[in-house]
């Protein structure tokens, strides 16, 4: 797909939290980039914490790239926050424990929360990438809950069978499955063609 809404360039909402991950979310951003959608992107506090430390990059340089458009998270009134604006995907990556428990819970005390809340009550795709070890016992009962109202949770647990030679190779890995969750032909790693393990004569 590089579909969305007719006549329209796609648009996502991608929400960088305060889980341990922020390299998912850059590339992801990327990749849409790259793919044509445009970002509205929302960075919590903590999450700014941890693209400081795991990218060196601030919220304003990772929203320099063209398409991509910084919301405040503190601004519950603005366009991400309202179920009347279109968008064609909700994305948090990396989800921490307690945004995925404000979400289950139905809080929406700041826009990453919201706009998670408005994909499930407007019934659009809702992608949460969680990136934790091991999950707690509240967060497991949360995401379950969020996955049996329809959201897609996407743990950031990258495989190994493609023989990754580099931390990017699992990144890659990873937001290939949330591509491929919001329909976009790409060519980000290699997929299982089956003929990987000769069958024995």
């Amino acid at each position: 797909m590089e579909g969305g809404i007719p006549g329209c360039m796609p648009e996502a909402v991608v929400a960088l939290t305060g889980a341990s991950g922020a390299k998912y979310c850059v590339r992801l951003i990327e990749a849409l980039v790259e793919h044509k959608w445009s970002v509205r992107l929302i960075v919590t506090g903590t999450g700014a914490i941890n693209l400081d430390l795991e990218c060196s990059m601030t919220p304003s340089e990772l929203a320099s790239m063209n398409g991509v458009i910084l919301e405040d998270n503190g601004n519950l009134a603005a366009k991400s926050a309202s179920g009347s604006a279109r968008f064609d995907a909700y994305v948090v990556c990396p989800a921490s424990g307690t945004t995925i428990g404000k979400i289950a819970a139905g809080i929406s005390d700041n826009l990453a929360t919201r706009s998670a809340l408005v994909a499930m009550k407007e019934r659009r795709k809702l992608i949460i990438v969680p990136r934790e070890a091991p999950y707690s016992t509240p967060h497991l009962k949360a995401m379950f809950n969020l996955s049996e109202w329809g959201a897609v949770i996407l743990p950031a647990s990258p495989g190994f069978y493609n023989s990754p030679e580099s931390i990017d190779d699992l990144v890659d890995f990873v937001v290939a499955r949330i591509l491929d969750q919001l329909d976009i032909d790409h060519s980000i790693g290699r997929r299982w063609s089956g003929e990987e393990v000769p069958l024995e004569d």
